[in-house]
């Protein structure tokens, strides 16, 4: 017999308990996931552009729950700057909710580098 290596495997490493116990702690995870992927879809994120002009709302789904545009902002001459105002309010939310979501991984997975 090789050194290092016996009937169980490398270099003494038994599979039985090892096994279950990483069994364990993935299941724990999957777990922990799901109870992640639940909280975050109740969870909203809201972000402004314009000075506030216009703010959008969304969840931890990524839908659009909301936009609010101040009347203000309506300038039938300037429709390209509130469509731009809209555009930038949605991704800040969005950018908002998937920088929830990843540290939320993050915090699960220890940093292993599990990705969503």
């Amino acid at each position: 017999m090789a050194k290092g290596f016996n009937s169980r495997g490398f270099g003494g490493m038994g599979g039985g308990g090892m096994n279950m116990n990483m069994m364990k702690q993935v299941q724990k995870m999957q777990q922990d996931m799901a109870r992640m992927q639940e909280e975050l879809a109740n969870k909203t994120y809201t972000a402004a552009a314009g000075g506030g002009m216009v703010s959008a709302e969304v969840n931890g789904q990524h839908e659009v729950v909301s936009i609010a545009i101040d009347p203000e902002a309506v300038d039938p001459e300037d429709v390209e700057m509130l469509q731009d105002m809209v555009v930038a309010a949605v991704n800040e939310a969005m950018r908002a909710a998937e920088n929830d979501a990843a540290s939320s991984m993050k915090n699960i997975t220890g940093g292993l580098g599990l990705g969503m």
